[in-house]
This record gives structure tokens, C-alpha cells and sequence, in this order.
């Protein structure tokens, strides 16, 4: 059986911790971010945990990360 292609694009924007949830960036913080309030700019820039039902779909186009 031949081995799996990672999707590269996918591995750029995922990552997987130990114990194997996905943390994605959040959306919408390379600009316009004058307007927004300090919590709303603190909040962008953590990480957060991608949705439950795309699990399935990520960890097949990232089968060795």
C-alpha cells in the first residue's frame, strides 16, 4: 500500500497537540484591527480548537503530523 500526500496547505494552518485535538488561528487579524476593542485583539490572537465534525476530514489530509 503506498503512502499517504499530506495536504500542505492543511499542515500550514493546523496543528495537532499531544493529545491529538486540532488548534487552528483564529480569523481576521491581519487588518482593520483599529475599530476592534482590546479584548476582541487579545482574543484573535490565540489559538482555538478546530471543530469537532472536521476532525475526520483534517487527520486524513495530515495522516503523519
Amino acid at each position: 500500500m503506498p503512502k499517504i500526500k499530506t495536504h500542505k496547505a492543511t499542515v500550514k494552518r493546523f496543528t495537532k497537540t499531544k493529545t491529538n485535538k486540532l488548534m487552528r488561528r483564529k480569523a481576521g487579524q491581519d487588518h482593520f484591527n483599529a475599530r476592534e476593542t482590546g479584548n476582541t485583539k487579545r482574543n484573535k490572537r490565540r489559538d482555538t480548537q478546530a471543530h469537532s465534525s472536521d476532525h475526520k476530514t483534517l487527520s486524513t489530509l495530515m495522516p503523519y503530523n
